[in-house]
């Protein structure tokens, strides 16, 4: 089970680096691919605010790449808990806001995580 959640750990932070990478340096490149339903003017425009997204998922991922480093299991599964409950909310509130497909991308597998962590607990 230990096995299972740190997989999805890593999932989890592995999707938000790719998160900081596309929003920080590929935002006029693949945004227009990936949010085919925003204008394309729109992305030079919102290139700074994309690249500060990008820098608040890339927290995210560390938050949950530092887990893997801390020696004390409780405080360990705490932080877990606490950063992989921040990618669901920001999940849905992405979902709601941007791309239905954000769910699927953020929320589910950081639900997958906590359901772990909370039956591991």
């Amino acid at each position: 089970m230990e096995i299972a959640l740190n997989i999805v750990i890593g999932l989890v932070a592995f999707i938000h680096v790719y998160i900081l990478w596309f929003e920080m340096f590929a935002w006029e490149t693949r945004g227009p691919k990936v949010f085919r339903g925003f204008p394309k003017e729109l992305f030079p425009q919102t290139k700074a605010m994309a690249a500060n997204q990008g820098l608040y998922n890339g927290f995210l991922a560390a938050g949950l790449i530092w887990t893997f480093f801390i020696e004390d299991v409780e405080w360990s599964r705490n932080l877990a808990l606490f950063f992989l409950a921040c990618v669901a909310v920001a999940g849905i509130y992405g979902a709601m806001t941007a791309d239905k497909k954000i769910i699927f991308v953020q929320t589910v597998p950081a639900s997958i995580g906590l359901l772990l962590l909370l039956f591991f607990l």
